[in-house]
C-alpha cells in the first residue's frame, strides 16, 4: 500500500486511466516515463561527479597554500638582536 491508498483505490485509479489513454497508449506512456526517469538520473550522476568531495577539497586547498618554511630557516632569516 501507498500512503492510505488501498488496493481498491490504486484499481480504480488504474481503471481510470486505462479509461483515459486506451490500452494501446500506455506502453507509449510507459516507455516514455522510462526514459525520462533514465535521463534524469544521468544528469544528477553527472552533477555529482563534476561537484568536488570533502577529500578533494582538502587535497586542493594543501596544494594551493604556500609551504610552511622550516623552523632553521626561518631562524636564518631573522635578524639576531644584541642584548646589553
Amino acid at each position: 500500500m501507498i500512503g492510505n491508498l488501498g488496493y481498491g483505490e490504486m484499481g480504480l485509479i488504474v481503471l481510470i486511466i486505462l479509461l483515459l489513454f486506451g490500452a494501446k497508449k500506455l506502453p507509449e506512456i510507459g516507455s516514455s516515463l522510462g526514459k525520462s526517469i533514465r535521463m534524469f538520473k544521468k544528469s544528477v550522476k553527472d552533477i555529482q561527479e563534476e561537484l568536488p568531495t570533502e577529500e578533494n577539497i582538502y587535497t586542493d586547498e594543501e596544494e594551493s597554500r604556500p609551504k610552511p618554511r622550516s623552523e632553521s630557516h626561518a631562524q636564518d632569516s631573522q635578524p639576531t638582536r644584541d642584548e646589553d
